[in-house]
């Protein structure tokens, strides 16, 4: 896959933990941990994607080159398009190499559900 195919710049953010005053530790604001180049291809097709369509939830396969930190990525994560910051995904499955050449990662992500 080219470079080219990556138009889409992706913040992946995980909340931070925050003392609340009394000792306990709280989810506190997203915090962009990982920033990637990603390709989005959308689901098509199946029941769910339809249902998820329907609700106004569009799923997607989000393409990105592989690194220590992006392999953290978990479904705690959300992700956040750095030119508008209004369109946010929430990370449905954690990331996965499709091809085991440790290249690339494939992360199931789906617009219109994260906070």
């Amino acid at each position: 896959m080219s470079a080219g195919n990556k138009r889409v710049l992706l913040w992946f953010q995980e909340r931070s933990l925050q003392d609340d005053g009394f000792g306990n530790m709280i989810a506190g604001e997203f915090e962009t941990r990982v920033t990637a180049a990603a390709e989005l291809r959308p689901l098509r097709g199946s029941e769910p994607v339809q249902a998820a369509r329907l609700q106004g939830q569009q799923p997607y396969i989000a393409k990105i080159r592989s690194s220590a930190k992006a392999r953290d990525i978990t479904t705690a994560w959300r992700a956040v398009d750095a030119r508008n910051n209004d369109r946010t995904f929430a990370v449905i499955a954690p990331a996965t190499d499709d091809t085991s050449k440790n290249a690339f990662l494939e992360i199931l992500i789906q617009e219109g559900t994260a906070e």
